[in-house]
């Protein structure tokens, strides 16, 4: 076995996950990613762990969805009562073809995800994890060779992540107790927000891997200006380029794409929660230095800064603050890696994608 798909293996249970005896673990991953998958059942059999594997089908789902009448789509509770009794859950990408559902009608993903939202929501109460393992199909997506691609995610992986933790607290220490959060991109992006009252939380490896960024969620009816997301993303089998997003009083006044308005629509539709954000973060692995149409990794990258329309994140928000909540959770990512700054509680601690803890910054 390739020593480098040990050792992710390795980082998932040991760091990510902290997995021990006895733990029931829930495995889903694509086909593509079989070397992984038994890497790690190598690895929970040396820890005394309870292992279960569902393989992920895009064509079947696909094929489901297109037969589904929307009014039958309801919560798989055999799914939800096998969730309440897991313990650790690996999500693990890679599959062969990223536009699989894309001829899927945005209405019926919609509805999946309102049906799938308690199974979700179960998770969260686990030890989560989401992962993917390199294939070529995924190093078709970024552009990349095999070879390449499997270096690229080899070495966002296997880091120093106690460095990586230190560098990112020294934002977790601005963000934490800040009131206002001011993002300027271009002239394309003014936004604003409060985060007073909220957690800032770093990702340094207990749920992403890999990690890379430092987030927090906004006080949702606090969100106002304007946010164009300079890259694509992939949602339900489809690129949508060139989203623009309005905010009035943290709910989305209107909505623009350049490709797949559609999709983008059905995502703001899916419920109240989904034209409000969730989350804002700020990349910061410096080793994530190209796009690669994966928003695992993508999101990470320095010199972003990526939003989140619908459901915010736990850990963020405290009990005696608002929580937004949706069936959703969709990021998307603004480059600030030029004319562009972060400005917190009145002050820039970011210009042009360097921090004003790293060298290089200037006020």
């Amino acid at each position: 076995m390739d020593t480098r798909v040990r050792r992710h293996a390795e980082v998932l249970v040991d760091q990510c996950a902290d997995v021990r005896r006895g733990d029931m673990v829930t495995i889903r991953a694509s086909r593509q990613a079989e070397a992984l998958v038994v890497a790690l059942y190598e690895a929970l059999g040396q820890r005394g762990a309870r292992p279960s594997l569902s393989w992920s089908l895009p064509r079947a789902t696909r094929a489901y969805a297109r037969a589904m009448d929307e009014a039958d789509y309801t919560t798989k509770d055999h799914e939800l009562a096998a969730m309440e009794e897991t313990d650790v859950v690996f999500l693990i990408g890679g599959g062969p073809n990223a536009f699989e559902t894309s001829d899927v009608p945005p209405e019926m993903s919609q509805a999946g995800s309102r049906a799938h939202k308690p199974i979700s929501e179960q998770r969260l109460d686990t030890r989560w994890v989401i992962t993917t393992h390199p294939t070529a199909a995924g190093a078709q997506r970024a552009g990349m060779s095999t070879a390449a691609y499997e270096e690229f995610v080899y070495d966002a992986v296997n880091k120093d992540w106690a460095a990586q933790s230190e560098f990112q607290s020294q934002l977790v220490e601005i963000l934490d107790p800040a009131e206002t959060v001011h993002i300027v991109s271009g002239d394309t992006t003014d936004i604003t927000m409060r985060v007073d009252g909220m957690r800032a939380c770093n990702d340094d490896g207990d749920h992403n891997m890999p990690a890379g960024e430092v987030f927090t969620a906004p006080v949702p009816d606090s969100v106002a200006g304007e946010v164009y997301f300079d890259k694509p993303l992939m949602r339900q089998g489809n690129e949508i380029r060139g989203a623009a997003l309005t905010f009035e009083d943290g709910d989305v006044v209107s909505f623009s794409a350049e490709q797949n308005e559609d999709v983008l629509a059905g995502i703001l539709n899916t419920d109240a929660g989904a034209r409000r954000l969730g989350e804002l973060g700020i990349g910061m692995n410096r080793g994530i230095d190209r796009f690669t149409y994966n928003m695992l990794f993508d999101e990470k990258m320095g010199d972003t800064v990526h939003l989140a329309v619908g459901a915010a994140i736990d850990e963020c928000v405290p009990e005696d603050c608002e929580f937004n909540d949706s069936a959703v959770h969709t990021d998307m990512i603004v480059d600030m890696s030029e004319d562009s700054f972060i400005e917190i509680d009145g002050e820039i601690i970011q210009r042009n994608g360097t921090f004003v803890f790293e060298d290089g910054f200037e006020a």
